[in-house]
């Protein structure tokens, strides 16, 4: 299970929060099939996703995050929860390409330009939406540029994903740390100088750092208190239920002129497909009969 760590520093100035995400970004590759690089983009994407989530106001809220580039990966999208739960999916699972000259995995490459977008469902207030442009593609510096754009948050934002021989994800994890109003001139100076500590967050984790013995690395000097440490887990909320939902939203002829198009190919059902975990949910003519006549 992974498990994100919030923290706030003993004066007020920022709240800072920590995640090893490997179990999740392992889930996405057994659901996704991803190439090395796209894991690595995917990973980041929903490391970074599932903090933010929690900064939701209130349970029942979610958050959506994007990443639209231009590039082989194509869309990149993740949506979290209160709680920290996230699912996510990348258009192009097998988007990869050659190790940069430093040898890391060249998420911008298969990124492109592009625009990240955040939208927040809040209840019953209008959606928040946030749109700024990519910077690097990289994924933690394009989300610190949304936070000091849409948000006029100053953030520190380092995620890394480290994916092993094997394909899967050997190590995974991020650190999100966020300047509150009226922040002490003296403790944004020290996280300055604490960010470049943070240049291989993943490897941190790969040695079997604990996300407190990596939380004291990034407030070194800096006093702070815990708050608690959230169990996060992807999670995909599909069902059957939900599909009929989608099904009966194109309507009745739609859904049979596609039922119809299916059997000319030999298939007596239309086959829906979740985006996030590849479950699949067969009607049959029958089925959407009945779905209609209820």
């Amino acid at each position: 299970m992974s498990k994100i760590l919030r923290a706030m520093t003993r004066d007020g100035s920022a709240r800072a929060y920590v995640i090893n995400s490997t179990d999740i970004v392992n889930k996405a590759i057994h659901y996704h099939k991803t190439a090395p690089t796209a894991t690595a983009l995917l990973g980041r994407l929903l490391t970074a996703s599932s903090i933010m989530g929690t900064m939701l106001p209130e349970d029942g809220c979610t958050m959506t995050v994007a990443i639209r580039g231009n590039g082989i990966a194509g869309t990149t999208l993740c949506t979290s929860d209160y709680w920290g739960n996230v699912k996510g999916y990348i258009q192009n699972p097998y988007a990869d390409l050659p190790l940069k000259p430093n040898g890391k995995l060249d998420v911008s490459g298969i990124v492109g330009g592009g625009i990240l977008s955040v939208s927040k469902d809040v209840g019953d207030e209008v959606p928040f939406n946030g749109n700024v442009e990519l910077v690097s593609g990289e994924v933690a510096e394009d989300i610190t540029s949304y936070y000091a754009t849409s948000e006029q948050t100053p953030t520190l934002c380092a995620l890394g994903v480290l994916v092993d021989t094997d394909y899967s994800c050997r190590a995974s994890g991020g650190v999100m740390i966020q300047l509150l109003p009226f922040a002490d001139e003296e403790v944004i100076s020290q996280l300055e100088k604490n960010a470049p500590l943070l240049n291989n967050v993943s490897a941190m984790f790969d040695k079997g750092m604990t996300n407190e013995e990596i939380l004291k690395i990034a407030l070194t000097n800096i006093e702070f208190d815990i708050f608690d440490e959230l169990e996060v887990d992807y999670k995909c909320n599909c069902s059957r239920e939900r599909t009929e939902k989608a099904l009966i939203s194109i309507g009745k002829s739609e859904a049979l002129k596609i039922l119809s198009e299916q059997e000319a190919e030999g298939k007596n059902y239309i086959e829906l497909s979740c985006h996030f975990c590849d479950s699949t949910y067969k009607f049959t003519k029958s089925d959407i009969d009945k779905l209609f006549d209820n």
